[in-house]
């Protein structure tokens, strides 16, 4: 099972790049909602007011949640989004959101000239970043009676499982965060124990 996955740690910001007299600024920016992505947007845009396009392409998810949207604002289909896109699949990233905003310098660069401008702006941009490599984790949900604390926190300790959150009450539940790898596994040592029940709670 897949348990990693790239993105970048901070933003880049203002990456330039000419050609013929237009200049091209490249952002990147580690996302996780597209409400993030929308607030990115709109601050770049603010930003740059006086800019002529905005173009971008972004990635979230990992897996079979991957998705994606790319965007032309305005220059010719596929002359802009999908090249800035290309790049974050040559990179192999995710969660991830790169803006190119272009300043018009009068002189037309043609479908291929954009294109290869709006490559080279996310690739330089991208270079800039500092890329890291995450695990790719899901949270198990243990529910058990007190008596039971000791031997649910035995499996943890000799695992070496993460507490996340807990919930004591008539009874207790922990959340642990495991990787995807080793889920399975887990969720079978858990599911073995008599007295224990694991909770729907994935994420």
């Amino acid at each position: 099972m897949e348990d990693t996955f790239k993105t970048i740690e901070e933003p880049v910001k203002e990456v330039i790049f000419k050609e013929k007299s237009s200049k091209f600024l490249g952002y990147a920016f580690p996302v996780k909602t597209e409400e993030e992505i929308k607030r990115h947007l709109e601050a770049v845009k603010k930003e740059h007011y006086s800019a002529r396009h905005w173009c971008y392409a972004w990635q979230l998810g990992y897996g079979n949640s991957q998705h994606y949207r790319a965007n032309d604002d305005g220059e010719p289909n596929n002359s802009a989004g999908i090249p800035i896109y290309g790049q974050i699949q040559s990179f192999e990233l995710t969660d991830i959101l790169v803006i190119v905003v272009r300043y018009f310098g009068g002189i037309k660069l043609g479908v291929g000239g954009l294109v290869q401008a709006y490559k080279a702006s996310a690739q330089l941009t991208l270079q800039e970043a500092k890329i890291v490599e995450k695990i790719i984790t899901q949270t198990l949900a243990i529910s058990f009676d007190y008596k039971d604390m000791n031997r649910v926190m035995r499996v943890i300790k000799e695992r070496n499982l993460q507490v996340v959150s807990q919930k004591l009450e008539m009874n207790c539940t922990l959340f642990i965060e495991v990787r995807n790898s080793e889920a399975e596994q887990i969720r079978a040592v858990f599911e073995a124990m008599y007295g224990i029940s694991l909770l729907k709670n994935e994420r």
